[in-house]
């Protein structure tokens, strides 16, 4: 008989990518952009591609985005205002030049709903998109979503937070793909003037149970809070330091600055 291979347990392409980053010794860096906030919102990527962004988080805009804080709600309610929708914005990414680093959509279960997880994984795939984030989805209730998105060739990646219970905590890192998504809080996304303490130890009980790479959110904000994550987790995903930037008025050129100072603060320092 020949074997078969359970395509929920194949390693795909985000995760490979992450995977051989992590191993040169290089913190990850996942800049998170809403989808449709300018009218060429899509330059923001190449941007962040061109500063070193390992993958890039593209958002699809919710009306009731119960867990992000007040600068992600207010960049959702700015590209909502502007017309953007689901099929706009994967529009705009099937018709951008490949920013030769992964695209990770993440939205609400609510919209994965709307024309069912099935045609949802295949859009995002035809896309250009490898991976898909939905933080209000639960591990327990996850499998048709990671079932019908591995057939479509997209990771679904899970969230951590420090209550998860570590019987889940395994569970969810056996269900994600790409990586494991380590909140680094209770509570919502948002800057914060230092890295909460509860990021060590959720990341080294994620660590405990999985290989697979770990990267932490939620209030990275500045060099030395990604140079502090790092210690703990393989890179971070920073979102609302780069929208409140770009509500205020920030081009692409200056996100690449911005983005460039957090690339140096995760790359390993020469004889260290």
């Amino acid at each position: 008989m020949t074997a078969v291979t359970n395509p929920v347990l194949a390693v795909g392409a985000v995760e490979r990518h992450l995977r051989a980053r992590r191993d040169t010794g290089h913190g990850m860096l996942m800049p998170y952009v809403t989808g449709g906030i300018t009218s060429g919102w899509t330059d923001y990527l190449r941007a962040f591609a061109d500063a070193g962004a390992d993958a890039i988080e593209v958002g699809l805009p919710f009306s009731d985005p119960t867990l992000d804080g007040v600068t992600i709600q207010r960049a959702s309610d700015t590209a909502l205002a502007r017309g953007a929708s689901t099929r706009r914005i994967l529009a705009d990414l099937s018709g951008m030049p490949d920013p030769g680093v992964p695209l990770v959509v993440s939205t609400y279960y609510n919209l994965v709903l709307h024309d069912g997880p099935r045609a949802f994984c295949t859009a995002l795939r035809e896309a250009g998109a490898g991976g898909l984030i939905v933080p209000d989805l639960p591990v327990h209730e996850a499998d048709e979503l990671t079932d019908v998105a591995a057939e479509a060739g997209i990771e679904p990646v899970l969230l951590a937070s420090p209550a998860t219970p570590q019987p889940r905590l395994a569970e969810i890192a056996r269900r994600s793909r790409g990586f494991v998504y380590a909140v680094s809080l209770m509570g919502t996304t948002g800057e914060r003037t230092a890295l909460a303490t509860s990021a060590a130890e959720l990341t080294g009980r994620i660590r405990r149970v999985t290989d697979r790479p770990v990267l932490l959110g939620f209030g990275i904000s500045t060099p030395d809070q990604a140079r502090e994550a790092h210690r703990h987790a393989d890179g971070v995903v920073v979102g609302a330091a780069v929208m409140r930037r770009v509500l205020d008025g920030a081009g692409p050129d200056d996100l690449k600055v911005f983005l460039t100072t957090l690339r140096q603060a995760l790359d390993p320092r020469p004889g260290v």
